[in-house]
C-alpha cells in the first residue's frame, strides 16, 4: 500500500494575496517598461504619393529626388535625380528607401540613432533626427545597368558613333582618303 504524505499548509496571513497581485503586477509593468525602453527606434514612412511595382533591394541602385531637414526646418542637404546605392547611406535612410517604389512620394523620419548617432556631421548637430522629402524616381540592380550600358554601346557602334578610329570609312576623292606620305 503506499502512504501518502501530507504537506501541512500554513494559513495565509490577512492581506497577503493581494500583495502577492500587486507585486505580480508591479512585476508585469516593469518588464514592459524595459520592453519599450528597449525597443530600437523606428524609421517612419509616410506615403504622399503612391509608388508602383516592387521595392528596391539592398543590391540596388536608386535614382531620387530628396530634400533633408533638421526638426527646426533647417535644410541640411537637397539633390535632384541623384544615383545613390541603397548600402551606401545611413541605416535608416537605408531603411526608408527599401519601404518605396517608383514614381512614389514619401516623408521619412528618421531618429538619430538611425542617423548620425552622436556624430556632428556637416551642418547636422550631434543626436539630430533628420526628415526627408523623398521622390523615388527609378531603381534597378546593378546587372540591369551594366546590360543596359552595353545595349547603348553596342547601339552607338552600330551607328557608326563609337571610339575614334572605329568609325565609317571616308568616301573617295576625300582628304581622309588619300594615303599619307
Amino acid at each position: 500500500m503506499t502512504e501518502i504524505t501530507r504537506v501541512p499548509l500554513q494559513p495565509l496571513a490577512k492581506g497577503s494575496v493581494s500583495r502577492i497581485w500587486l507585486g505580480s503586477l508591479a512585476a508585469v509593468l516593469l518588464g514592459g517598461v524595459v520592453a519599450v525602453a528597449a525597443k530600437p527606434p523606428l524609421v517612419g514612412v509616410k506615403t504622399l504619393k503612391a509608388g508602383e511595382g516592387p521595392n528596391p533591394t539592398a543590391a540596388d541602385l536608386i535614382m531620387i529626388n530628396y530634400v533633408g531637414k533638421l526638426d527646426n526646418g533647417t535644410v541640411f542637404d537637397q539633390n535632384k535625380n541623384v544615383v545613390m546605392q541603397m548600402q551606401g547611406v545611413v541605416p535608416g535612410f537605408a531603411k526608408a528607401l527599401a519601404q518605396t517604389q517608383r514614381g512614389g512620394h514619401y516623408l521619412v523620419k528618421i531618429p538619430a540613432k538611425l542617423a548620425y548617432g552622436d556624430k556632428a556631421v556637416g551642418p547636422i548637430p550631434a543626436n539630430s533626427d533628420i526628415t526627408f522629402d523623398l521622390e523615388v524616381i527609378d531603381f534597378r540592380n546593378r546587372a540591369e545597368l551594366e546590360a543596359q550600358q552595353r545595349m547603348m554601346e553596342q547601339m552607338m557602334r552600330a551607328q557608326g558613333g563609337g571610339a575614334a578610329g572605329h568609325g565609317a570609312p571616308a568616301a573617295e576623292g576625300s582628304p581622309e582618303a588619300a594615303p599619307v606620305q
